[in-house]
């Protein structure tokens, strides 16, 4: 998929969420960017090298996103924050591991961060074990230590690891920005079943472009 593709799909994305739509929503939740932060969930080899039996088609496309907006986030000195899915070699693989029949684990060179959105100094890593992101780590923490209000979610895949932090951080009452070209899944339904989902009850979606805007200002 490449970059006008994405931008087709996206509009269509948003079309057939508008009906989940909310405007008094959008308005009482205006974005603010000294409150921020962006989040890049999983966004690893694992997920996005060729090589990998894991690699997500969909998960390459929106790298170009996720770039703009790491960048963006870096040069207006607000926090980015990684996740990196991977278990310890010692540590018990859990009930995910039945489910998949797989697990990936923090020493396989997979589970590094691509190297095209590598992490620099300042940015925060965080390993996780879960879909969700705030769990077993210190996401929260880390949010609150930086008085972030206003999530921004990138990364992959949208209906695991993504929803389920965002329907999170909704419940800890941070503002969820969902970019709707900056997250991927496996297929094209379930990433849109997701985004109705969430635009539905627990988060703002927006695209790349909308957020980048935003931050300019």
């Amino acid at each position: 998929m490449v970059g006008s593709e994405l931008k087709t799909k996206a509009r269509r994305w948003l079309d057939a969420i508008r009906p989940y739509r909310s405007s008094h929503r959008e308005t009482r939740f205006p974005f603010l960017s000294t409150s921020s932060a962006l989040l890049v969930i999983d966004m690893q080899k694992y997920f996005l090298h060729e090589g990998s039996h894991a690699c997500l088609p969909m998960g390459r496309a929106v790298l170009e996103n996720v770039q703009k907006l790491v960048s963006c986030f870096r040069g207006a000195n607000r926090p980015v924050i990684y996740t990196r899915h991977g278990l310890l070699d010692d540590e018990p693989a859990g009930v995910m591991d039945r489910w998949w029949g797989d697990s990936l684990r923090y020493t396989d060179p997979l589970s590094e961060i691509a190297a095209e959105i590598a992490p620099v100094q300042g940015d925060v890593v965080l390993r996780k074990t879960r879909y969700n992101a705030f769990i077993r780590t210190s996401l929260d923490s880390v949010l609150r230590a930086a008085e972030v209000e206003r999530l921004v979610i990138t990364g992959v895949m949208t209906h695991l690891c993504c929803e389920s932090t965002a329907r999170d951080a909704f419940m800890r009452d941070f503002e969820v920005y969902f970019v709707v070209d900056g997250t991927a899944s496996s297929d094209e339904e379930l990433h849109l079943s997701s985004l109705r989902t969430l635009t539905d009850g627990f988060a703002i979606p927006v695209t790349t472009e909308e957020v980048l805007e935003w931050m300019r200002r």
